[in-house]
C-alpha cells in the first residue's frame, strides 16, 4: 500500500435507518468509512428514545447534528468524539458561526446542534465514557419569596443568547380563506371556479388545512390519524358543536398527550370525504395492489366502532394509543379471508397510499406559488397554521376573558394580570401540546398584529376604567 492511501482521510457519514423493527428503524447510525464509528457512540443513539427523543424527524436532527460535530473534530485536530475539550467546541463556533455568510449558520442552528452535543455528553458521563463535558455552564437564578434567590439552571455558556427561539409566523384569518380557496382548492380569487385550473386533490388538501388553522396539531400529528379515529368523533358530535379527541403520547411530540377539539362541521365534511374520496382511492389501492408500495405492512382486522385498538391478523392486539405516527403509516385493513383492503391512515393519495409530511409540505408549497401566480402573495406552509392558531385563538381567549373581568369588579397587581392572562396562556398551551408556559408567552408578542382583536380589546378595557366625573 502506497503512502498516500495510508494518509487518506476517513470519511465520516451518517446512515439514516438501520436493519431493525419499530422505532429503532428510525435510529441513525454514524459511519467510519462504511463501517460504525464507535460502538459507544452507537449505543447513545439507541438510547435516544429512551431519553425522550422519539420522533424519526428528531432522531434524524439529532443524527446529522453529531455526524458534522464528529466530521469537524476528525478534520481539524484528529481527535475522537470523546477527547474533545472546550477549545475545540470555542474552535467549531468559530468554523459554523464566524466563517463567511455562505458557510455561516443560524444562531438557532447552532443552539440546536449545542442541545443535541450537550445531551451526548451528559449521556457520555453517566456512562463513565468521559471524566467531564467539553461544555462549561453557569448558573442561572431568580428571585423566590422575600429576599432568597432560587437556582433555576445550570445554562450551558455555548448557548448564543441573542438567538430567537422561535420564528412565529402566522397569517390572517383572511389571507388564510384566499390561500385554501384560490391556493388549495384552485379557485379565483372571488371564490368562482376555473376551467381546468382546480387541483384534483383540493377538497382533501382544504380539508387538511382547516383541521390545521383550527386546532393547532402539528405536521407529524393530522398527517397520521386514522379513518377509523375521526369516523368515530363524526358520530359522538352528531348533536354537539365539537367532539374531544384524546392525542395519545405516542403520536405526540415529546411523549405529551393531550386533548384536542374537532368542530362537528369540519368533523362532517372529512366524513364526507372519507364516503367518496377516500373510498374512491381505497378502491384503487385494492384493484391496483397498491400495498405492495408500503414497506414492512402492518395488517391488520377492520376495527369495529368505537374500538380502542387493532387486531393484528396474526394474532393479537395493539392499541391505538401505542402506534407511533411510522406505524400509523404503515396499517394495513385487511378483508375477512386476510387480503390487504385499505390503508388505516385518514388522508390517502389518489391511488391509496397513506399521505407523507413532505407531501403535504410540496402541496403547500404548489398552493402558494398558485397564489402568486393570481395575484395574491400569500405564501403558506404547513406549521404556520399551527402558529396561525395558537395566536387567534390567545387573542380571542383574552377578549374573552376581558369581558368576564367585565363583570367581577376590578383585580390589582399581579393577581389581576395571572387571571387575565394567565387562565387563556394555560388554555392554548394544553392545545398546543407545550411543556412549559414559557414557550406559550412567545405568541402573546405576536398578538398585536391582530388588529382586529387589539381594537376589540382596546374597547373592552375602556369600558373598563372609571369614567371621569363631569
Amino acid at each position: 500500500m502506497d503512502d498516500f492511501a495510508l494518509a487518506a482521510p476517513a470519511v465520516i457519514s451518517i446512515q439514516e435507518h438501520r436493519s431493525a423493527a419499530g422505532l429503532d428503524r428510525h435510529v441513525p447510525i454514524v459511519l467510519r468509512d462504511g463501517v460504525p464509528y464507535d460502538a459507544d457512540l452507537d449505543r447513545f443513539f439507541l438510547d435516544l428514545p429512551l431519553n425522550g427523543v422519539r420522533s424519526p424527524h428528531s432522531l434524524r436532527a439529532y443524527g446529522y447534528d453529531v455526524v458534522v460535530w464528529v466530521r469537524f473534530l476528525h478534520a481539524a485536530c484528529g481527535k475522537t468524539v470523546w477527547a474533545a475539550t472546550r477549545a475545540d467546541v470555542d474552535a467549531f463556533h468559530r468554523a459554523r458561526r464566524r466563517e463567511d455568510a455562505g458557510a455561516r449558520i443560524s444562531a438557532a442552528s447552532w443552539n440546536r446542534s449545542i442541545a443535541a452535543l450537550e445531551k451526548l455528553y451528559r449521556w457520555a458521563q453517566s456512562e463513565g465514557l468521559v471524566a467531564s463535558s467539553p461544555f462549561t455552564h453557569r448558573d442561572v437564578w431568580r428571585q423566590g419569596h422575600g429576599s432568597r434567590r432560587v437556582r433555576v439552571v445550570a445554562r450551558n455558556d455555548s448557548y448564543e443568547r441573542a438567538a430567537r427561539r422561535s420564528d412565529v409566523r402566522f397569517i390572517s384569518l383572511e389571507d388564510y380563506r384566499v390561500f385554501r380557496d384560490v391556493g388549495l382548492r384552485g379557485l379565483t380569487v372571488d371564490g368562482a371556479g376555473r376551467l381546468g385550473a382546480r387541483d384534483r386533490n383540493g377538497t382533501r388538501n382544504a380539508l387538511f388545512a382547516e383541521l390545521l388553522v383550527t386546532t393547532g396539531l402539528r405536521l407529524s400529528e393530522a398527517s397520521f390519524l386514522l379513518a377509523v379515529e375521526v369516523a368515530d368523533l363524526a358520530r359522538r358530535a352528531a348533536h354537539g358543536r365539537q367532539a374531544r379527541f384524546e392525542l395519545s403520547c405516542a403520536l405526540t411530540k415529546g411523549d405529551r398527550s393531550r386533548s384536542i377539539l374537532l368542530p362537528r362541521r369540519l368533523l362532517q365534511q372529512i366524513a364526507a370525504y372519507i364516503t367518496v374520496e377516500r373510498a374512491h382511492a381505497t378502491t384503487k389501492f385494492k384493484d391496483g395492489k397498491t400495498w405492495n408500495a408500503i414497506q414492512q405492512p402492518i395488517l391488520v382486522r377492520r376495527p369495529e366502532p368505537d374500538a380502542t385498538g387493532l387486531a393484528l391478523c396474526e394474532g393479537g392486539t395493539i392499541p391505538f394509543e401505542a402506534l407511533t405516527p411510522d406505524e400509523r403509516g404503515r396499517l394495513v385493513i385487511c378483508d375477512d379471508d386476510g387480503a390487504p383492503d385499505e390503508p388505516a391512515a385518514l388522508w390517502l393519495t389518489e391511488i391509496g397510499l397513506p399521505v407523507r409530511p413532505n407531501s403535504w409540505e410540496a402541496a403547500f408549497a404548489r398552493a402558494s406559488r398558485r397564489c402568486v401566480a393570481a395575484g395574491v402573495p400569500v405564501r403558506v406552509n404547513p406549521h404556520q397554521l399551527r402558529h396561525t392558531f395558537a395566536v387567534h385563538m390567545l387573542a380571542m381567549l383574552i377578549q374573552h376573558r376581558l369581558r368576564d373581568a367585565a363583570g367581577e369588579g376590578p383585580v390589582a397587581g399581579m393577581e389581576g394580570y395571572r387571571k387575565l392572562l394567565g387562565d387563556p396562556l394555560q388554555q392554548v398551551q394544553r392545545l398546543l401540546g407545550h411543556a412549559s408556559l414559557t414557550t406559550t408567552y412567545i405568541y402573546l408578542d405576536h398578538i398585536a398584529a391582530r388588529s382586529d382583536t387589539v381594537d376589540a380589546a382596546v374597547e373592552e378595557l375602556l369600558a373598563l376604567v372609571p369614567k371621569t366625573a363631569s
